[in-house]
């Protein structure tokens, strides 16, 4: 066999672009050492990644690091579309954290070069095609978040935070890596089109006990990265203790990469029998202890945390029909695939939005408050209050927020086609309970201000920032054209 690799660079073009980003970014803090033109050169990066992105998964399917059959970069349709997603919502973040960099909160140079270094794990990620490609993107979109978590100076909330996330990371990477070299030791292979050809040839290797422990300890390190229930517990804390636009990407671009790493290896590499149940189990108490909690809360982070545990529920549902024969038919198993990729896509616009109309309603720099201290806020911002509640109400899956309710209609039809009307149902009910939260956050800002209440939220204390302003009209609009034309970005989850 010839083991002389070519080399595509044109496939691996949004790759050098993320990283190349990280490297500018360093360079031009170092030699110009002025903010603005660090925060300039890391958006252009990240505009870039996102458009090169595009033009390279316009095309066809490219390959490159092949030996044989076997490829570790694959770049097609749905690679496209992570790559540009997490661009997008790099660039989104740093124009949300703008405000708290003037204030010195944070060292500019070392926010936007973390911020680029996670980009490209996210970017390396969608294209991954073997187990090392796989783990590897998923830690350099991880790691650099330890430290954003915590770079806010001055606050033991987010140095807590980010040890939080540190210790529980790396429980989930150990797990993740024994898994994988579990399921080298079976197999003899990493690739993931490999590992599925292989166990689906040899029922006997899928029959080992080692290979139910492989998939099993894979699954849970992946779990950890969701924060799917019962592997959740450090998410609230971390997201409510890291500044409000790092725990926007933690909500948004992280939880994006640990679901597309989990669609991957269910999707290629594992058997479908194993993981369905799996699956849907990890699936139902997600939702449900999510929204449950939610209930609760009375922060506003925490809130939005909880949910964000309730979403991820949403997003693993289309894979619990892999439990049911009905549902392991090439057609079914297409179709639960591309509703949770499109899920997800449209959960992080809607997410990144609601970020951002909190950010622009809260003073510069600050945490996130209580649901109490949005109160009134819509008489005094209108139109940023507005665009927060068309946030809101689109994760809940109401109109006009209609990105999120096809989100919610493509889950269940998917559950539908595979003969798991059951969890459909678990899905509708969940999506009941989370109408109470969200709509709670939504009236609060229409809600009469108590006189006696502190102006956390007035005019004195929320100045107009030109950059949150516009990620935040930008966030909405995303959200809108994806109500509008939802197929665009299922066929693209469907490539």
């Amino acid at each position: 066999m010839n083991v002389v690799q070519s080399v595509d660079s044109v496939a691996l073009l949004p790759a050098y672009l993320a990283a190349g980003t990280a490297v500018l970014v360093l360079i031009t803090d170092l030699l110009v050492a002025r903010p603005r033109a660090t925060i300039a050169v890391a958006a252009l990066g990240a505009l870039g990644t996102a458009v090169a992105s595009a033009l390279v998964g316009a095309g066809a399917e490219r390959r490159t690091f092949c030996v044989g059959a076997d490829c570790s970069w694959i770049f097609g349709g749905r690679a496209a579309l992570v790559g540009a997603v997490v661009a997008l919502l790099t660039l989104g973040v740093l124009g949300l954290s703008v405000p708290a960099l003037r204030a010195g909160r944070s060292p500019v140079g070392e926010y936007a070069f973390l911020l680029a270094c996670s980009m490209t794990g996210g970017v390396v990620l969608g294209a991954a095609g073997d187990l090392i490609t796989l783990i590897v993107a998923l830690e350099t979109l991880t790691l650099p978040l330890y430290v954003l978590v915590g770079l806010r100076r001055g606050s033991l909330a987010s140095a807590e935070a980010a040890l939080t996330f540190f210790v529980v990371s790396v429980v989930a990477t150990t797990l993740t890596l024994l898994g994988a070299a579990l399921l080298y030791a079976v197999t003899g292979g990493l690739h993931l089109d490999r590992l599925g050809g292989l166990l689906a040839e040899q029922p006997a290797l899928r029959d080992l006990p080692l290979t139910s422990a492989a998939v099993a300890v894979l699954l849970v390190g992946l779990a950890f990265k969701v924060a799917a229930v019962p592997f959740h517990a450090w998410a609230p804390a971390t997201y409510d203790g890291a500044p409000l636009p790092v725990a926007a990407y933690l909500s948004t671009a992280s939880k994006l990469g640990g679901l597309i790493a989990l669609l991957a290896v269910v999707q290629r590499a594992l058997p479908a029998d194993q993981t369905g149940p799996v699956l849907a189990v990890l699936a139902v108490l997600t939702m449900t202890v999510g929204n449950l909690v939610a209930l609760r809360q009375r922060r506003t982070v925490r809130l939005l945390a909880w949910s964000s545990v309730a979403q991820a529920g949403y997003i693993l549902a289309p894979l619990g029909a892999l439990a049911m024969a009905a549902g392991r038919t090439d057609e079914a198993r297409s179709a639960a695939y591309a509703a949770a990729v499109a899920y997800a896509v449209f959960f992080v616009v809607l997410e990144l939005a609601a970020f951002a109309g909190l950010t622009a309603l809260r003073p510069a720099g600050a945490d996130g408050g209580t649901v109490d201290d949005l109160r009134g806020a819509a008489r005094r911002h209108p139109w940023r209050a507005a665009a927060f509640g068309l946030a809101l109400v689109g994760l809940a899956g109401l109109p006009p927020g209609l990105a999120g309710l096809f989100a919610k209609v493509t889950v269940v039809r998917a559950l539908l086609d595979g003969g798991a009307a059951w969890l459909a149902l678990v899905v509708a009910l969940n999506a009941v309970i989370g109408l109470a939260y969200y709509l709670r956050v939504a009236a609060a800002l229409w809600a009469p201000t108590p006189l006696a209440a502190p102006n956390v939220g007035g005019a004195a204390a929320v100045p107009v920032v030109g950059v949150v302003a516009v990620v935040l009209a930008v966030a909405t609009v995303a959200a809108v054209v994806l109500g509008v034309a939802p197929q665009l970005v299922l066929d693209l989850a469907g490539r």
